[in-house]
Parts: C-alpha cells; sequence; structure tokens
C-alpha cells in the first residue's frame, strides 16, 4: 500500500517517529518500510534515523496489516504445560515464533491457534497469535503462549517487572574459569545488538540513531570441554539477540553463531547456534507459580555427545 504525506511544520527528531506519528500507525509497520527500504524523501531512499524536515513530501509503501496467524492443524505442535490461563510450548530450530506478513505460515502461532483458537485473540497484535515472548529462529526451547487478553497483559507486566524466570543452556567457544554477570547495555541497530559499555559508546550509538537499553545476564559453567563450555544462563532482561551479544563481547560467542561469533570453529554436524530455552518459571494469571522445562533436542545432544 502506497502513501504520500507531508510532515506537520512543527515537526522534530528521528524521521520514523515522525512518520509514524503522521500516519498514525504503530512503530513496527514503519519500521518495517524502512528496514524494506521503502521510505523515501525527495525521491532519495531514507533511513529510520534520519532527522525529520519539517514540511517534507514523504512517500512510503507499507506492507498491509498482518491478521492473526492462519491456523494449520497439520503442523507438529509439542505442549509442554497447559494452563486455563496460558500455554507454555516447545519450538523448534528453525521455526519462528510468529508471522510477519500477511499468509504467512509454518510458524509456531500457525500451529498453537489450530489447537487454542483463543490465542488469537489474546496478543494486541493479532499476528503473535497470544505469544507473549519470541526466541530468534535458530533457537530452541520453552515459548508462553497466553490465553486471553488479560493473560498476556499480566505476563508482559511480569516481564517487565523482572519476576519471569528464563533459563537457557548455550555452548560457547573457548573455556571460562567461572561463571559472572553481564550488565552492559544493548543497542539495536541494523537487526544486531552492540554492546555499549561506557557512556562514549552509547552516546556515540544514540547519535546514530540506535536504541540502548539495558540488559543483565547471569551465566554459570554446567561442563568444560577442551574447546568449548556449556553454560546455564539466565537473563533477567529480555533485549533482542541478548544472549548471543553478551557472550560475543565475553570473548566467549555461542557456538555455531555466525551472526556473532563470525568464523569460528563448529562442531561436526551443527547447523544452528547451541542455545536452548530449557527453563520458563512464572506467576500465572489468577494465582500459583507454573513452571515447565523442555529437553534438549537430539541436535544437541549429539553435539556433546561428540564433545565427550
Amino acid at each position: 500500500m502506497k502513501r504520500e504525506i507531508r510532515l506537520p511544520l512543527t515537526v522534530q527528531g528521528r524521521l520514523d517517529r515522525a512518520l509514524a506519528d503522521a500516519l498514525g500507525l504503530g512503530r513496527a509497520a514503519v519500521k518495517r518500510a524502512f528496514q524494506l527500504g521503502d521510505v523515501r524523501v525527495g525521491g532519495r531512499r531514507a533511513r529510520a534515523s534520519d532527522i525529520a524536515v519539517p514540511g517534507a513530501n514523504i512517500e512510503v509503501e507499507l506492507e498491509l496489516p498482518a491478521g492473526p496467524p492462519a491456523p494449520e492443524p497439520d503442523a507438529p505442535l509439542r505442549v509442554l504445560l497447559e494452563h486455563s490461563r496460558l500455554l507454555v510450548t516447545d519450538k523448534p530450530a528453525g521455526v519462528a515464533v510468529h508471522p510477519l506478513a500477511p499468509g504467512e505460515g509454518g510458524t509456531l502461532a500457525n500451529a498453537v491457534v489450530a489447537r487454542y483458537p483463543e490465542c488469537a485473540g489474546a496478543s494486541p497484535d493479532p499476528r503473535e497469535g497470544g505469544a507473549v515472548q519470541r526466541l530468534d529462529v535458530g533457537t530452541s526451547g520453552c515459548v508462553v503462549f497466553a490465553r486471553d487478553r488479560e493473560a498476556w497483559e499480566e505476563i508482559h507486566a511480569a516481564l517487565r517487572a523482572r519476576s519471569v524466570e528464563k533459563i537457557y543452556l548455550a555452548l560457547v567457544q573457548g573455556r571460562l574459569a567461572a561463571g559472572g554477570v553481564l550488565s552492559v547495555p544493548l543497542a539495536q541497530r541494523g537487526g544486531k545488538a552492540i554492546a555499549a559499555p561506557d557512556d562514549v559508546a552509547a552516546e556515540r550509538l544514540a547519535a546514530k540513531g540506535a536504541s540502548v537499553r539495558p540488559a543483565e545476564t547471569h551465566y554459570e559453567i554446567r561442563r568444560a570441554f577442551e574447546r568449548f563450555t556449556l553454560l546455564e544462563v539466565r537473563i533477567v532482561t529480555g533485549v533482542m539477540h541478548q544472549i548471543r551479544a553478551h557472550l560475543a563481547y565475553l570473548g566467549h560467542p555461542v557456538v555455531g553463531d555466525a551472526h556473532y561469533g563470525g568464523a569460528s570453529p563448529t562442531p561436526e554436524g551443527l547447523a544452528r547456534p547451541f542455545l536452548h530455552a530449557a527453563r520458563v518459571a512464572l506467576d500465572a494469571p489468577g494465582g500459583g507459580r507454573i513452571e515447565a522445562e523442555s529437553p534438549l533436542p537430539p541436535d544437541l545432544q549429539q553435539v556433546l555427545a561428540q564433545l565427550g
């Protein structure tokens, strides 16, 4: 859907925010247009971080809003925990949590709404199908879905309050001597999380339009190998790519993570990052503490067996 709009004469700040306000749209739709290169000012492709010019003519191509995920009853689905207000599902590696575009299928949400149709109306963004968290496509393990809007809001409030426990298993490059805590802020830029270890770095990234957020990652050694270390990781915050970016900043990137680990050595047979959401625990809407665990998938078990 192509739109042309003139920015108000009173506009100021970043172009993406100004455009979203002028169009009366959520930031996600406008962000997607910038990512696809579909925003032009004076015929030239614009960046989200450009400064908005009062009265500027903007041409933008917007994707049609994605509705609820289409039910796919034949898609595999493993439910780790079923509660009257929520579900904890086991996401396989290689599967997205929910669609990003209209008509997209093959996601975890497509399978969920086929069995639990009430999830389709639980999240404010219909395309999420009730999902209250996301995992990267290459990451496996626990994903929580709400079954009604109030439950979705309560779980999101718990995430913001940092009362949801999220435990991961990660195999990293090199040998660590001890566990620890990383609290380096992370900036989101170009689909990647970038460490901002000091005020100078944070200001430099912010000047380029990056959003700098607090991030806290705890890690403990589960098992040490000759060239790798298996870690148990607990994240307090939920920044995009937080574990992958923090461990890479530490100098021990997740094994198999080409995005953050470069051309680091990878055990034979590993075709994705060795990162698994092994456990989630939270206060359920209506009361009571619940927890669910996802066993390590066969492909990751084979890697550990190979390492001895």
